[in-house]
């Protein structure tokens, strides 16, 4: 099974520095779920109630997770909640990346992560949020806005970006560069009387 943890998709965001754990890539998948239902003859599995998986420092919950294969094996995952979270430690920092959303669906052959409704993804302080936030793996691009491709956004939908600026050390204010200069001479006047 060819599976990518879906926050290190979110890390490449806008505002959201740095990427997800790479170590979790190669780590075993575990799903939890109340009921799991496989269906070979349509290629589906269907998990349901209190979904957790995890992935290394990868978690996310949800409702429901219904994961769909087509005849190449490229899979399909859509996830329901109340809301679907995502949360994954960043590279080489002590941080984290969280998601949430009240559908998330992953295709792997596009490599197209998509968030619907309330989709909101967290770096530290740096945060956006939208209607629909989706990530092209394959192009790097993100697009946030206020409604689904295909449906029109409610008057005043907005997306909102907040980007925390890192803070400085005290007592360690940047110095302006120092230019080398002749030293200044200063003729002497004289027109005093």
């Amino acid at each position: 099974m060819r599976t990518r943890p879906i926050l290190l998709v979110l890390a490449a965001f806008a505002a959201l520095p740095a990427a997800a754990e790479k170590a979790d890539r190669e780590k075993e998948i575990v799903i939890g779920a109340d009921r799991s239902v496989g269906d070979d003859a349509n290629h589906t599995l269907t998990l349901e109630g209190s979904v957790v998986v995890t992935q290394g420092t990868m978690r996310m919950t949800a409702a429901k997770v219904v994961v769909r294969e087509d005849a190449q094996r490229n899979k399909v995952y859509v996830a329901t909640g109340s809301p679907v979270t995502f949360r994954q430690k960043r590279d080489n920092v002590d941080e984290y990346i969280e998601g949430f959303a009240q559908r998330a669906e992953f295709d792997e052959r596009n490599d197209m992560l998509k968030l619907f409704n309330n989709a909101r993804v967290k770096s530290n302080q740096n945060e956006i949020t939208g209607e629909y936030i989706s990530y092209d793996m394959r192009r790097e691009v993100a697009e946030v806005t206020g409604a689904p491709p295909g449906q029109a956004a409610p008057p005043n939908s907005r997306v909102k970006v907040i980007i925390v600026p890192a803070k400085k050390e005290p007592g360690k204010a940047e110095a302006a560069p120092r230019r080398e200069e002749a030293p200044l001479r200063l003729k002497p006047d004289t027109e005093v009387k």
